[in-house]
């Protein structure tokens, strides 16, 4: 089945998005992963303080469905942030079985020094755009996002 003239046209602008996210998610993939070294977690790891930083706790089974993980591997990830102070662990209070993870002071400054550096990355990126194509930028994303949530 061949293209019409406008679906060759989208698909050729397709593929230059594809070069262009790629070439974005390996810069801001290494420089998240120099942030993460100083930090000394993994991404998996960065990606449950994110899940935790809204100041809320999860019990280890919700941890486990929000990172895609079996229970014990969300053990393994928690392991490792309480040893870096980053998370405490408590038994809830109705059900003593049941584990809570809270963020701690240290583990919300973590989170909040690489939130920091990712926007600095974009407002170096937004400077490189007028006022309106910043915008249109922000609306475009906000636009595609709910199909990946």
């Amino acid at each position: 089945m061949s293209l019409t003239l406008n679906e060759a046209a989208q698909r050729s602008d397709c593929e230059r998005l594809a070069d262009i996210f790629t070439t974005l998610q390996r810069s801001f993939i290494l420089k998240l992963s120099m942030d993460l070294t100083r930090g000394k977690v993994s991404f998996p790891q960065y990606f449950l303080l994110g899940f935790l930083a809204p100041g809320s706790f999860l019990t280890m089974s919700e941890i486990a469905v929000k990172m895609g993980h079996s229970t014990a591997a969300a053990t393994g990830l928690v392991d490792r942030l309480e040893n870096l102070g980053y998370v405490t662990r408590t038994h809830a209070t109705d059900d003593r079985r049941k584990i809570r993870v809270q963020i701690t002071r240290k583990g919300l400054n973590l989170v909040a020094q690489i939130r920091k550096d990712m926007v600095d990355n974009l407002v170096k990126m937004m400077n490189q755009l007028n006022v309106a194509e910043q915008k249109a930028w922000v609306q475009i994303y906000e636009k595609i996002i709910p199909l990946f949530q």
